[in-house]
């Protein structure tokens, strides 16, 4: 039975002729990203800390900053940031939450890719589930390129996987399904052990601009009511691209779910990844 099943794909790996699309999806309503997209795991600065040297006073050049979830703990400890944010709508909202904390923070709305870099280089490039939007035949390079000699390349990414109300995430496919004609019959969640981050281990090594990457990993389970569900996915590229009316059915026989089997929240894990590499 287990070889009928089909797991589901990374949430990171924009098939490319969609890709800068759905990378513009987010920005068409900031506010709700910013209200249910959660932020990270303090250990995660932590590590930044330990083992990218990310701390007070560092030079921080954050790729896709969104409306501040990874930018707001770097400020507030201490870090000197220019972020680039294609979106105008995120950009703004990041400003308005930056705008309380005293650090350097500049906020820039730009397409990286075609972003001039300053002519002082960076101690740390840091993008926070963003890297992947960014065009791949340039991402490795100009990140490189913004760096010091040794300087980091810091990239995060997250990753839905098996666990919290699992049996929610099976039955949901059903909805899915019948909503969204891209969903493989069967589909399951990855368990977190089965999910290597080798993809962007090899894409660091082919690029030949830095040393090997450190990979850290954090798991965490958030708990959401239906309301504050149905908001989450309504964040989600795949979600939004869905044709409007495919996407109300999609998400009112999400809704009924969870109201009629599982009393109006559920727990959804994620698997968070950091990976660190040192510029050559």
């Amino acid at each position: 039975m287990a070889d009928d099943i089909t797991h589901a794909k990374r949430d990171d790996r924009p098939e490319d002729s969609r890709r800068v699309r759905l990378s513009q999806t987010f920005d068409e309503d900031a506010e709700l990203y910013d209200r249910a997209r959660p932020g990270y795991p303090a250990e995660l600065f932590d590590d930044l800390a330990e083992f990218a040297g990310v701390r007070p006073g560092s030079r921080v050049l954050e790729v896709g900053c969104g409306t501040g979830q990874a930018t707001v703990p770097l400020a507030e400890r201490g870090c000197r940031i220019t972020a680039v944010e294609a979106g105008p709508n995120m950009a703004a909202v990041a400003r308005r939450n930056l705008a309380r904390i005293t650090a350097a923070v500049q906020v820039m709305t730009a397409e990286f890719e075609n972003w001039p870099l300053p002519g002082e280089p960076f101690d740390a490039v840091v993008s926070a589930s963003a890297f992947h939007w960014i065009d791949p035949t340039v991402r490795m390079a100009k990140a490189a390129d913004a760096l010091l000699p040794g300087g980091t390349l810091c990239v995060v990414r997250t990753q839905h996987v098996r666990g919290g109300t699992e049996a929610f995430f099976i039955e949901v496919q059903r909805c899915y399904e019948r909503f969204d004609p891209a969903t493989p019959p069967g589909l399951r969640l990855p368990a977190a052990a089965g999910i290597e981050g080798l993809d962007h281990v090899e894409e660091v090594g082919r690029s030949g601009r830095f040393g090997p990457t450190v990979l850290r990993r954090y798991e965490r389970d958030l708990s959401y009511t239906t309301s504050e569900y149905l908001d989450l996915l309504r964040t989600f590229s795949g979600h939004r691209a869905l044709p409007e009316s495919a996407r109300h059915g999609l998400l009112d026989c999400i809704a009924s779910l969870i109201d009629g089997r599982y009393e109006g929240r559920v727990t959804r894990r994620s698997l968070i990844e950091l990976g660190v590499s040192h510029r050559l």
